[in-house]
C-alpha cells in the first residue's frame, strides 16, 4: 500500500508501474534528484496533485501487480 509519507523513489523502486501514474498527476518524479528525499503528500503539494486521488491510482495500480 502507498502511503503519503511513503518516499517517490521507493514507491516507484518497489512498483515500477506507478511511474505512469505519477506522470498522469503531473510529477515527473523518475527524472528528479528530490523524488529520493520527497514524501508522496509534499509533491503532490508542489505539483497541485489531488493527494486522495493521486494515492487511489498508486494503490489500484500496485494491487494489479
Amino acid at each position: 500500500m502507498v502511503t503519503k509519507d511513503m518516499i517517490i523513489a521507493d514507491v516507484i523502486r518497489r512498483h515500477p508501474q506507478t511511474i505512469e501514474v505519477f506522470r498522469k498527476f503531473g510529477l515527473s518524479c523518475m527524472e528528479c534528484q528530490i523524488a529520493d528525499l520527497e514524501q508522496v503528500e509534499h509533491g503532490a503539494g508542489v505539483h497541485r496533485a489531488d493527494l486522495e486521488k493521486l494515492l487511489e491510482e498508486l494503490n489500484r495500480v500496485v494491487r494489479e501487480e
